[in-house]
């Protein structure tokens, strides 16, 4: 079971508890510094001390905790307070206060609440305002139209504020679900790309296999058997790899990372192990001084490296090629060259496998180049910019590395 944590003091207690304490605090000073205060307080046609002062602190607090719940109650109870102090006629100000409050209850409503909630929020003052208007001209009572017009006016003003803050909350959300598919997006042709650089790999390995092995089925057993036992391992492996990554995207936050890391150039020397054993032997070299490299770098040597030596063994025709890996301190430097004369059955820049090349090689604002060289044979070339050593930073630490 998920327990959720409380909310701190100030959150879990309604904003009217808090305006009502404030207006507490006031009137209880007050009772402290002038006489007669309680009669004061219901004073209706006294100063600005008196009754204005306890309509507006009742005004204020019924808003605040009826705001966020039964906001057009809101905007009813700020209006009625208005209507209320009407008849204060020595203070004048205190009716449009409780107006302007009202107005802004309006501004909260276009910008929290539905269509239908907004346009009764936004006629309820508008009505307010005409029904005064025409009870006072009925009466016969010297009003100000241009008054009124100022109040509707104002009261337009808020609708407006407040579905410009509707409209910009509206487009910052459909950002943020653009930028979430994208997301989702990216990852998967990620993923795609992880899939295809593993299995087209161990599927050509398994598929040079088996048709070695059914070459030699009956003249030589033994290379059958080392066929069919490096079919079984690739495939194991493939499997492997698979609930892996599978396992990856099944996994729910908060669950532990799994334990199998991206492969790297650490793993050059058991590819080259592979692609032996499918009859392809692979000259490795390396320059400069191996050290740690980001993972995101790391992993696109490697792949670029699995994928150009799968290319090899399913495409040349010839049984040998040189990886080379140089280390410099600004970049990263691979070259896959197809040493023997086959030409590849595709031409540069088609299919999946370069173009996945080419984007991861993009995506880390790299150079990429791949093509028949001029003497036989395919060259695939990539350079992968590193990061910056900061200036007083330690030495990267040298990596172990094999012949």
């Amino acid at each position: 079971m998920i327990i959720e944590p409380r909310p701190p003091l100030l959150r879990r207690l309604p904003a009217g508890v808090w305006v009502a304490a404030f207006w507490t605090t006031i009137v209880v000073f007050r009772f402290f510094t002038r006489d007669d205060e309680a009669r004061l307080l219901f004073e209706y046609h006294g100063n600005v001390e008196d009754m204005p002062l306890v309509v507006t602190a009742v005004v204020t607090t019924l808003v605040a905790f009826l705001l966020v719940r039964l906001p057009l109650a809101a905007v009813a109870a700020a209006l009625v307070g208005g209507v209320f102090s009407l008849g204060m006629w020595t203070v004048p100000e205190t009716a449009p206060l409780q107006f302007l409050i009202a107005e802004a209850a309006v501004g909260y409503c276009v910008v929290t609440r539905s269509r239908t909630v907004s346009a009764i929020a936004v006629s309820m003052p508008l009505t307010v305002l005409a029904t005064l208007f025409a009870w006072g001209a009925v009466n016969g009572q010297a009003v100000n139209p241009y008054a009124y017009l100022g109040l509707a006016a104002t009261v337009l003003i808020a609708w407006l504020i407040g579905n410009t803050v509707r409209q910009s909350r509206a487009h910052t959300e459909a950002l943020r679900g653009r930028a979430a598919e994208q997301a989702v997006t990216a990852e998967r042709l990620r993923i795609a790309r992880e899939l295809h650089d593993m299995v087209a790999h161990n599927i050509g390995i398994i598929a040079i296999q088996a048709g070695m092995g059914s070459r030699v089925m009956d003249t030589q057993p033994a290379e059958t058997r080392n066929a069919l036992n490096a079919i079984e391992a690739t495939s194991r492996e493939t499997l492997a790899g698979l609930r892996r990554m599978l396992g990856a995207l099944r996994q729910g936050e908060g669950e532990s990372a799994p334990l199998e890391v991206a492969p790297g150039l650490d793993e050059l020397d058991r590819m080259r192990e592979k692609a032996a054993g499918a009859g392809v032997r692979v000259a490795l070299t390396r320059s400069g001084e191996a050290r740690a490299l980001p993972p995101e770098v790391d992993l696109a040597a490697y792949r670029i490296v699995q994928e150009s030596v799968t290319n090899v063994v399913k495409h040349s025709g010839t049984r040998d090629c040189h990886v080379t890996v140089e280390y410099a301190p600004e970049h990263l430097a691979v070259t896959v060259v197809d040493l023997g004369a086959g030409t590849p059955t595709a031409t540069p820049g088609t299919g999946y496998g370069l173009a996945g090349m080419r984007e991861r090689v993009a995506l880390l604002d790299g150079e990429f180049s791949a093509g028949p060289r001029p003497g036989g044979g395919f060259r695939v070339a990539a350079l992968l910019p590193l990061p910056a050593v900061p200036a007083g930073s330690p030495e990267p630490t040298p990596l172990e590395v094999g012949p």
